[in-house]
């Protein structure tokens, strides 16, 4: 039946892989406008028309998409010259399911996203924006069977965000967890494919192309929009200012057990009772800055803060400290200067400037592949927690969630502690009446 269409004149190069597909359970991870749903309609037109599954059920996230879908499929029965009966079910919940028979008895129905729509049914299914759906694990428990008795699953959806079921597969097939067949497609590769041209069915200038992508771009709320439904990227990692991958790349286990000379410096990110105070201990050897020892101090005073700062300076024989001396910390830092030394100890003032420059710092550094730290859990997820956003007037704001684990504390910590450990990158001590004297030969930045 297939031979009396010209697959070519309708689909582009990336639906035709997609059609070329067989895999039992194939998943798209796509942008939107690429023409995904209509690409497979027509293969479950084309399944049905075939007699290759007696039944296609086809989930969508919202009543307008089925109706669509439904109207794709319609097109291509037409193509197809295949003779439908079309109607529409109506359910006792007030969702409608959209149905097509065809001559054959073979049936295509589009469902709502309620997971009871899929007991007991068989035949293969097919779940449209299956991350915008709102009961996944159900629909997806409910779905699952049809696999067993040897149908097709088909999942096609945009990203919408990394807390769903959707970005769970593409993160179990990416590491060889799952042996489905993954296909991506975001909004350039569609361009690559032809897309503009299938539009406007004709040949398109690459001004025009940019044209047209800036204006798909302007449409859009705001950027992490755009990243996520044209560019596949979920919005989470979109707006995450350090990815996972970059996080685990300067995971180290017990880092510093071979630089327990090496000079070592504290950064300080001071909370009291809803924030963690976090002190990061790091050491500087053979061009690495290795993690020494990080605490956390939980529901602490001011005075058992400062108590076991101190211990840690003196265990670590630290000779540099950057403390966070905004609001809260501005007293324990001016203590701490008091004892040790403006020369030592660093008082760090949070603005929207400051952060980002000592945010980063700390970026292009784990970059470089210089910073290392163990794997503990806590720490990475504070680490992750860190959200960069872009206003539409370019202003660049660094910020985090305030949660029950904290507000970025372990975060800041580091950053501090790499400030610290890059101010003392050559110093001398020298005992003065009694007293600890530093004299530094070389200071990378200026203190502010």
């Amino acid at each position: 039946m297939t031979g009396k269409i010209d697959e070519k004149k309708y689909f582009l190069g990336y639906q035709s892989e997609w059609l070329d597909d067989d895999s039992p359970v194939k998943i798209w991870e796509k942008s939107r406008r690429i023409g995904a749903t209509y690409v497979q309609s027509y293969e479950d037109v084309r399944d049905c028309i075939l007699g290759r599954y007696p039944s296609v059920w086809f989930s969508s996230a919202d009543d307008s998409a089925a109706k669509e879908y439904i109207r794709y499929c319609v097109q291509w029965a037409g193509i197809f010259d295949a003779v439908i009966n079309e109607g529409v079910i109506k359910k006792r919940n007030g969702q409608n399911a959209y149905r097509i028979t065809f001559f054959n008895g073979s049936r295509i129905t589009a469902l709502s996203s309620n997971p009871k729509s899929f007991r007991s049914k068989g035949g293969k299914v097919c779940l449209d924006e299956f991350a915008h759906h709102h009961h996944q694990q159900e629909l997806w428990k409910a779905a699952r069977p049809v696999i067993t008795w040897g149908y097709p699953v088909r999942i096609l959806s945009t990203h919408n965000g990394k807390l769903n079921m959707f970005y769970d597969f593409l993160d179990q097939i990416r590491k060889g967890e799952l042996g489905w067949s993954l296909h991506r497609t975001d909004i350039n590769d569609a361009l690559r494919d032809g897309l503009l041209e299938k539009i406007l069915g004709r040949r398109v200038r690459k001004a025009e192309k940019d044209k047209w992508l800036d204006e798909l771009r302007a449409g859009c709320a705001d950027e992490y929009s755009w990243q996520e439904e044209y560019l596949c990227v979920p919005v989470d990692e979109a707006t995450a200012f350090l990815t996972y991958d970059l996080i685990t790349s300067c995971v180290a286990e017990q880092s510093a057990s071979a630089a327990k000379e090496a000079v070592c410096a504290l950064g300080i990110d001071i909370g009291r009772s809803h924030d963690l105070t976090v002190v990061w201990a790091m050491c500087r050897s053979e061009g690495l800055f290795l993690t020494k020892e990080v605490r956390v101090l939980r529901s602490l005073s001011f005075r058992e803060q400062r108590r076991e700062i101190e211990k840690m300076i003196s265990g670590h024989n630290a000779i540099g400290v950057c403390i966070d001396s905004t609001g809260l910390g501005m007293q324990l830092g001016e203590e701490l200067c008091e004892k040790y030394g403006e020369r030592m100890v660093e008082k760090f003032v949070f603005t929207s400037k400051s952060k980002a420059e000592a945010a980063y710092h700390l970026k292009a550094k784990m970059q470089e592949g210089v910073v290392k730290f163990p794997a503990d859990k806590e720490a990475i997820a504070s680490l992750h927690s860190v959200t960069i956003t872009h206003t539409r007037s370019g202003v660049v704001s660094i910020g985090a969630p305030r949660t029950e684990s904290g507000h970025a504390d372990h975060f800041w910590a580091l950053a501090l502690a790499l400030r610290a450990a890059m101010n003392v990158n050559t110093v001398e001590l020298k005992p003065r009446s009694g007293k600890l004297r530093l004299e530094r030969n070389h200071r990378p930045g200026k203190r502010r």
